[in-house]
């Protein structure tokens, strides 16, 4: 490599540092901002707001829960996955299609 690459790819990269990066805002506990909210099993329609779509705990880097919330909360959710108040998988998971014949193409036997 002569002077002149090593001082081009320098370049490049002092260019690449001096970019600002992207910090997102920092999410609030919704349980440690609310102190009167109480994490309860009982209530299954707060606890959907912590489970995804394909009925999964939701991480915390999501949600925005503190550590002691989170753990509270998945206790919460496994009590009412158990109750019957939560279900355990989605309810639109893929199944594969059932190679079926159609009716009118039913094989006959020839007559003698």
């Amino acid at each position: 490599m002569t002077t002149k690459e090593r001082t081009t790819t320098r370049s490049r990269t002092a260019v690449r540092t001096n970019r600002t990066r992207y910090v997102p805002k920092r999410k609030v506990c919704f349980f440690c901002a609310n102190k009167n909210e109480v994490i309860d099993y009982k209530n299954p329609e707060k606890l959907r707001n912590y489970v995804s779509d394909r009925a999964k705990i939701d991480p915390r880097r999501r949600t925005g829960t503190c550590a002691k919330h989170q753990r509270a909360l998945a206790v919460a959710i496994k009590r009412a996955r158990h109750l019957a108040l939560l279900p355990f998988v989605a309810d639109h998971a893929f199944t594969a299609p059932i190679a079926s014949v159609p009716a009118n193409t039913q094989q006959t036997t020839p007559a003698p």
